[in-house]
């Protein structure tokens, strides 16, 4: 009797893992079928992603998702909406990707499938005149950072006051300039580009908060569809065509090392 249990436990969990292979060639097949690989954004966060003069999407990672579905034969259909639900949305199928600076966490990890990631980054402290540099500087201070990302979650590992969550990075920022904040958590790069475009602003970068690994993301289970996203992100080191991009909006080659 124990010996059926245990083979019938044993058929059940290799119908599931086929299930799930399943599900993940036939996402790839139809994506394939369609011929456009629908990808999901934010559009407010420059230089990642945003609005250009014209309203056109674009940024790094427009370029780079752009670039992967050329790879695969495919192209990018473009979807935006905020920060926050992107990730429910692949689980909902309002898109088959998602690219908008997700750091990798194993917390996300349970939700989603990541592919291999595309660029390294981290969270810096900006403030008025530099006056708030390092983690220690922030005992007793009201943080400023945007809704579902792993600023806040890191942020609220410190000793701080309060952690204000806001909608758009823009906004968090705005909280800082006016005062209502002292200090604002960012990407670096993020970072560099916002006050790169306001020569003369009095916030300066301080230190990093944490390093972290950046990936774009399909729906939990979905190997079939992110191994091929994983093979033409791969020709695209391999080509040069990452590192044209990269440069074209970083000045310099942004992989991970």
């Amino acid at each position: 009797m124990m010996f059926r249990k245990l083979l019938l436990a044993s058929i059940a969990a290799i119908a599931l893992t086929a299930s799930a292979a399943t599900a993940a060639a036939d996402l790839l097949d139809t994506v394939k079928q369609r011929g456009t690989l629908r990808v999901g954004c934010e559009g407010t966060y420059p230089p990642f992603n945003f609005r250009g003069a014209r309203g056109e999407l674009t940024g790094y990672d427009v370029d780079i998702a752009n670039a992967i579905a050329q790879k695969m034969g495919l192209k990018a259909e473009w979807k935006s909406m905020s920060f926050d639900g992107l990730l429910v949305g692949l689980a909902q199928d309002r898109w088959d990707m998602v690219i908008a600076s997700h750091g990798i966490t194993e917390e996300r990890a349970k939700a989603v499938t990541f592919a291999e990631p595309h660029y390294c980054t981290g969270g810096v402290i900006i403030s008025k005149d530099g006056r708030l540099r390092t983690a220690k500087d922030l005992t007793g201070k009201v943080v400023a950072v945007q809704t579902g990302t792993t600023y806040y979650d890191n942020a609220k590992k410190l000793p701080v006051k309060e952690v204000k969550n806001f909608p758009q990075d823009a906004s968090a920022r705005a909280a800082l300039e006016t005062g209502h904040v002292d200090a604002w958590v960012t990407d670096k790069f993020v970072a560099r580009a916002a006050l790169a475009a306001t020569p003369g602003t009095a916030l300066k970068t301080g230190d990093y908060l944490f390093v972290e690994r950046i990936a774009a993301a399909v729906a939990k289970g979905n190997t079939g569809l992110v191994a091929e996203v994983n093979k033409a992100l791969d020709a695209m080191l391999a080509d040069g065509t990452y590192a044209a991009i990269s440069k074209k909006w970083f000045g310099e080659d942004i992989r991970c090392k």
